[in-house]
């Protein structure tokens, strides 16, 4: 269905693929450790391996990932994540898609933003105090903000709140299809960008509501 522009009144964003290039970074390094073992590889190709592997990690609710959330286990798992840290800090090395700044700073004065990602609050954290960018978002729901993540509809149902509109006046913008199918559990419309690791097709084919080749095209979309 077209994208019904009276609708909303706020907006959700992705981060990996969506607001920061970390995908394209994610899957070069994947591709980099399995190309030892491409003989092995579905098509002997550790390039779709790589990205498969990007994929999954976009929600732990998503194929074998989906497992921590069903039996219980994510908060026990983040727990680990976070011993792991502390124990071998890393520096977070982002990169911010072009335009993204100055399409938030439009966006601004309109409507009431926030972050709905399945990476972890540490990462979350590091992103937007990087670029300066947490002043744009009422709030910020990352893979412990909900019970469950995308894509299941709780952070957005949970952004929603934060912003005080129902859900279906949502607007959710991402890059993969978890994003596509977290907003329309939730009743929101849905924007894919092709920015990150989704391919027009199939976001399509997840039910988007319009696809812009980036974030930074937002507020021509949605120009009032």
């Amino acid at each position: 269905m077209p994208l019904d522009i009276s609708r909303i009144k706020a907006l959700c964003f992705d981060v990996d693929g969506t607001l920061s290039d970390t995908d394209d970074q994610y899957a070069a390094r994947f591709a980099r450790l399995l190309s030892p073992f491409t003989a092995i590889l579905p098509h002997r190709d550790p390039n779709k391996a790589a990205r498969w592997l990007v994929m999954a990690m976009e929600s732990p609710a998503n194929r074998l990932f989906g497992l921590p959330d069903r039996l219980g286990l994510d908060d026990e798992l983040h727990r680990l994540g976070e011993w792991l840290h502390r124990e071998r800090p890393s520096n977070h090395h982002f990169q911010l898609i072009d335009g993204i700044q100055a399409a938030l700073e439009t966006l601004r004065p309109y409507y009431p933003m926030t972050i709905v990602t399945a990476r972890g609050p540490r990462g979350t954290d590091a992103f937007l105090q990087q670029f300066h960018l947490r002043q744009y978002f009422a709030g910020v729901a990352s893979s412990q903000t909900t019970p469950r993540t995308k894509p299941y509809p709780d952070p957005i149902l949970w952004s929603a709140a934060q912003t005080n509109v129902d859900p279906h006046e949502c607007l959710m913008i991402g890059d993969t299809t978890v994003d596509i199918r977290a907003g329309r559990a939730a009743g929101s419309q849905t924007v894919g960008v092709l920015s990150g690791f989704g391919e027009e097709s199939e976001l399509i084919a997840a039910g988007a509501d319009a696809i812009l080749p980036s974030v930074a095209e937002l507020p021509h979309l949605l120009a009032k």
